[in-house]
C-alpha cells in the first residue's frame, strides 16, 4: 500500500499529515530518506518515522461514541474549544470520526482507526440513513414535512429526500423525527430553518444499523467485529480487511462440525 496509508493505518497520523512528514524528511524506507509519498511499501520493507520503526498496524475497528453537546469533532480547534478526541479514554488508539457532528449537536458519533472504513461508511451511495430527534421552536405543518420527501433546495444547496414527522408539541417547541441519507453540513438545521423552525436541540440516534440506545453521554463502546462484518456485507468486509482469517474459518467450521456430530 502507499506509504501515507501505511502510516495512517499504523495510527501515527492522518494521510495528509503523513505526506507533510514525508516532505519534511521524517520518513525513510529501507534506509533511504523519502521525499515523495508516491511510494508503495509491503510487509518486508523497513519503514522508520523520526528514527523509530513504524508500529504494527492495528486491525480495523469501529466504536460508538455518545458525543455530548459543547465539544467539536476535530483533532485541534483554533478557538481552543474541547474536542471529541480530547475526551477519549487513555487506552483508545488514535481514531478518526465517521463524518462530523457540530458543536451543539449531540448523540451517536462513529469512530474508527481506519480511514478506508470511515470513507466507506460516509458514502451516500451506501444509503445508510442518519436518524435524529429534533426539538425546534415554532410550528410546521405535516404537509410541509411531506414535501421534504422530494428533496429541497435551500440557499442554492440541493438536499436529497428527507423523512420528517412530528412527534409532539410542548409549549413553544415541536419535537420531530428526521431521517437523512446525505448528511451535508448542518443539513437538518438549515432545512428546518427554511421551514420557519429554530432548532434548539439536535440528537443523532442512529447511523445506518448502529444505534445510540442507552449509551451514556461521553461513553465509548467498541462494535463487535462480527456485527460490523454482517452489516458491511462480504464484499466490503473483504476489501476493508474484516474477512475471517484462515484460522478463524477453520475454528468456526470445527465448532459447526462438533455441534452437528453432537446432534447425531
Amino acid at each position: 500500500m502507499r506509504i501515507a496509508k501505511a502510516m495512517a493505518r499504523a495510527g501515527l497520523c492522518s494521510r495528509r499529515e503523513a505526506e507533510r512528514w514525508i516532505a519534511d524528511g521524517r520518513v525513510s524506507v529501507n534506509g533511504k530518506l523519502l521525499r515523495t509519498p508516491a511510494v508503495e511499501v509491503g510487509p518486508a520493507d523497513k519503514v522508520f518515522v523520526d528514527g523509530k520503526p513504524l508500529p504494527t498496524a492495528e486491525p480495523p475497528q469501529l466504536w460508538r461514541y455518545h458525543k455530548p453537546k459543547g465539544i467539536v469533532t476535530t483533532h485541534s480547534d483554533p478557538e481552543g474549544r474541547p474536542t471529541v478526541f480530547d475526551k477519549m479514554p487513555p487506552e483508545m488508539p488514535r481514531v478518526i470520526s465517521v463524518g462530523r457532528l457540530d458543536f451543539n449537536t449531540e448523540g451517536l458519533l462513529l469512530l474508527t482507526n481506519d480511514g478506508a472504513l470511515a470513507r466507506h461508511l460516509e458514502l451516500p451511495a451506501n444509503g445508510w440513513v442518519r436518524r435524529y430527534r429534533v426539538r425546534a421552536k415554532g410550528r410546521v405543518s405535516p404537509d410541509d414535512l411531506v414535501k421534504l420527501k422530494e428533496g429541497i433546495t435551500v440557499e442554492g444547496v440541493s438536499y436529497g429526500p428527507i423523512e420528517a414527522t412530528i412527534d409532539s408539541v410542548q409549549g413553544a417547541n415541536t419535537w420531530l423525527s428526521i431521517a437523512i441519507r446525505e448528511g451535508k453540513n448542518r443539513e437538518v438545521r438549515k432545512v428546518l430553518s427554511h421551514l420557519g423552525l429554530t432548532v434548539n436541540r439536535l440528537i443523532r440516534v442512529s447511523f445506518g444499523p448502529f444505534q445510540l440506545l442507552d449509551l451514556a453521554p461521553g461513553a465509548v463502546e467498541a462494535v463487535r467485529r462480527k456485527i460490523l462484518v454482517a452489516q458491511l456485507g462480504p464484499r466490503a468486509s473483504e476489501a476493508l480487511g474484516f474477512s475471517e482469517s484462515q484460522a478463524e474459518r477453520k475454528a468456526r467450521h470445527a465448532r459447526g462440525k462438533a455441534a452437528s456430530e453432537a446432534d447425531d
